[in-house]
């Protein structure tokens, strides 16, 4: 974003590394900001983390752990809106574990299982992907999906019948996907139950049954027969029995099979689109927000100095002026936080708004005073 803004033509020389070394003042200032805010999320996580490497926390009592529960959700969740994330409601999350994508796992998702349950996204797409399906002669097909580039899920479990005994209910836990199907966002979440197609069950039962009832007619038969040959009529009856006792175990262990087909098929989708768990997740998001802040009153500031003029622009038209340069430079449509932006520039003296709601950019030296003197304030 600096180079890209910073190759504009209509800047001077000076000009260009006044910019430079406004945006350098900017990234470091914000940074100490983020710093500060890191500090206070580790600190409530501690008692949370089950990737926890110590056994050394303080004990809390149970108000004070729901104090820094809420505290690092409340947290947290800022820090998402930071970054650019939003947040998804129950319904969209329930309405998308009923549902599963060609690429996906149809799972039964029981939400009594959480005790807190939050779901965030950015980068609601229209993805392209292959299939083969019986109905085009399993040819390759091209298939429009709509995904989420970026996935967050925060949860803490509570005492259920589907936790085993290795689950943590006094953990928090964190995870990161990429390119998630919307249709696929239950297999994100844990303790889901597999529901088996009409298909697989098919598999299963239609040859369990019509074997089931071979055996028994064939060994009516061989009982009949046992009544009328002695011993080996007695030894065929036994032989039937345990064939259909075989047949029976076939079948179960197919219905296994198919079983862990769905697990290879859910831990090959997550293996390459999981990105980060719990602490690290918090670093990245960190770490994204941060980021995104610095481009955002980057972008504002160089095209309130450079277009608004005199006069000022609104904050609309600052907004899609934005948009319009996003656009061009990336080739797709963004949604640009301007009223984040403004606030940072402002608090940070580096624009201004009249009483009509104009805005207006301080001079480079103006706001790169402006900045100097915030290091300062920082660093005593």
């Amino acid at each position: 974003m600096v180079q890209l803004l910073a190759e504009d033509e209509g800047l001077t020389t000076t000009e260009r590394d006044q910019f430079v070394r406004w945006c350098e003042r900017l990234t470091v200032v914000v940074h100490h900001e983020y710093h500060e805010r890191l500090e206070a999320i580790k600190n409530d996580y501690d008692p949370f983390n089950p990737d926890v490497a110590t056994s050394g926390e303080l004990e809390r009592t149970s108000q004070e752990r729901q104090e820094a529960a809420a505290r690092l959700f409340a947290n947290l969740t800022a820090l998402l809106k930071c970054a650019n994330y939003q947040r998804l409601s129950r319904d969209e999350i329930e309405n998308a574990a009923e549902a599963a994508s060609d690429w996906g796992v149809n799972l039964n998702i029981d939400f009594d299982v959480f005790e807190h349950l939050e779901v965030f996204s950015r980068g609601d797409i229209i993805s392209t992907r292959w299939r083969r399906h019986w109905g085009t002669g399993y040819r390759r097909q091209r298939v429009d999906v709509p995904v989420y580039e970026r996935l967050v899920v925060l949860f803490q479990l509570r005492e259920h019948k589907r936790l085993d005994e290795r689950v943590d209910t006094r953990a928090i836990y964190l995870k990161l996907f990429k390119n998630i199907p919307k249709q696929d966002i239950d297999m994100l979440l844990p303790c889901g139950n597999f529901q088996m197609s009409w298909l697989d069950h098919g598999k299963v039962i239609v040859p369990t049954m019509s074997g089931f009832l071979m055996a028994v007619a064939k060994g009516f038969t061989a009982a009949i027969g046992a009544l009328f040959h002695g011993f080996w009529g007695l030894i065929a009856f036994l032989g039937f029995i345990a064939g259909t006792a075989g047949y029976g175990v076939k079948s179960f262990l197919g219905y296994l099979r198919t079983k862990d087909k769905y697990r290879l098929n859910l831990t090959q989708n997550l293996y390459y689109q999981n990105l980060d768990n719990n602490a690290g997740v918090m670093f990245r998001i960190l770490d994204e927000a941060e980021e995104q802040e610095c481009r955002e009153a980057i972008l504002a500031y160089a095209l309130l100095r450079r277009r608004a003029g005199h006069d000022g622009w609104t904050e609309r038209e600052l907004d899609e002026a934005a948009e319009s340069f996003l656009q061009d430079a990336l080739d797709f449509p963004v949604d640009f936080e301007v009223a984040d932006a403004l606030q940072k520039l402002t608090r940070l003296r580096c624009c201004s708004v009249d009483e009509t709601g104009r805005l207006r950019a301080a001079s480079l030296e103006v706001a790169c005073a402006a900045l100097d003197d915030r290091l300062r304030a920082t660093k005593s």
